[in-house]
């Protein structure tokens, strides 16, 4: 079988790991500085705060930006649960914006979603594909609204030459299933020092140093085993996405002209670090898109729906109050 994601964990990752375990320091320490570096160089921004898992970076990063009951953050609803969890457990409204045909949110249906009570925009870069952020930028300083971008899966992808994460706040997830894996494992990014200093003392519990409490925090301490194999993931990665570039590559080459199939692509100045090499099967194809799984499938290779439905079409969100999905295609 040809899987879907593999990680591939190297003699040098081991023995980071095995130094690591050794050293007597489990919990956050060395290991997460150098994690952070690394993720300060991917987004080429000033700070980067480590934390346990993606979905609590998009929690911090929802909490420093002061987002909480009466607000409005605009995302898109065709992505993973987690971006709207994140969002309604702030105490926030949840608007949903309608995705483009490239599934990232269509820059012109957020600005039509705008009100007095939006706070903040998140874009979803999605399958490594960033979102419009030139686009999304722009309203953002316009109307003065935050932005966290949820680029859990696209760690390196660019707009313009500049990589993702520099907006303003950006959370990536380091899943099991993601470009970068190790089980695990989430950071927020920023070049705000403010934002970057209340994340720190807010991810270890609310302490400044050891029983200096200066704020209700949260345990979201990323421990020095998850940053050695995050580590060894970094030290890939050039390999890693060259190889995702020529896959998806040799993906298009084959499947260019297969009646029926609609291709991924990149928008101009928008570049993909291919997390996923997502295809819509259209009415004009010979076979439905479960018909094409089992195909697959019998032929061993790896295949699946991301995502089977919308945000809104699962009943705990459609009838959540803090959850307005009315803008979108019923």
């Amino acid at each position: 079988m040809i899987p879907l994601s593999k990680v591939v964990v190297d003699a040098e990752t081991e023995a980071l790991v095995l130094q690591t375990l050794r050293s007597g320091q489990l919990a956050q320490g060395p290991m997460v500085e150098r994690f952070e570096q690394h993720c300060r160089e991917m987004a080429g921004t000033g700070y980067a705060v480590a934390v346990n898992n993606g979905t609590t970076a998009l929690e911090l990063a929802l909490k420093v930006a002061n987002i909480g009951p009466g607000d409005e953050v605009i995302t898109s609803p065709f992505t993973f649960a987690a971006t709207v969890n994140a969002i309604v457990h702030s105490g926030a409204t949840v608007v949903f914006a309608d995705i483009a045909r490239d599934f990232t949110i269509d820059p012109e249906l957020i600005s039509a979603l705008i009100t007095d009570h939006t706070k903040a925009v998140m874009p979803v870069h999605l399958y490594g594909l960033p979102a419009d952020m030139t686009a999304i930028n722009l309203l953002a300083q316009q109307h003065q609204l935050r932005i966290i971008e949820d680029a859990a899966q696209a760690h390196g992808a660019t707009v313009n030459g500049q990589p993702v994460g520099g907006a303003d706040l950006a959370t990536f997830s380091f899943y099991a299933t993601k470009n970068l894996a190790t089980g695990e494992g989430g950071v927020v990014t920023t070049n705000s020092t403010a934002d970057h200093d209340r994340m720190r003392v807010l991810r270890n519990q609310g302490m400044r140093a050891r029983y200096q409490y200066e704020e209700p925090g949260f345990n979201m301490r990323m421990m020095d085993l998850v940053a050695a194999l995050a580590i060894g993931q970094f030290q890939q990665r050039p390999a890693m996405e060259a190889r995702r570039r020529h896959n998806a590559a040799v993906l298009t080459a084959g499947l260019t002209g297969v009646e029926g199939l609609k291709l991924p692509n990149e928008p101009p100045g928008r570049s993909s670090v291919w997390h996923q090499y997502t295809v819509r099967i259209t009415q004009a194809a010979r076979h439905t898109r479960d018909d094409v799984m089992k195909l697959l499938q019998v032929r061993g290779v790896g295949c699946g729906v991301y995502y089977p439905f919308a945000a809104y079409d699962y009943d705990c969100f459609r009838s959540h109050p803090l959850i307005r999905w009315q803008y979108c295609p019923q």
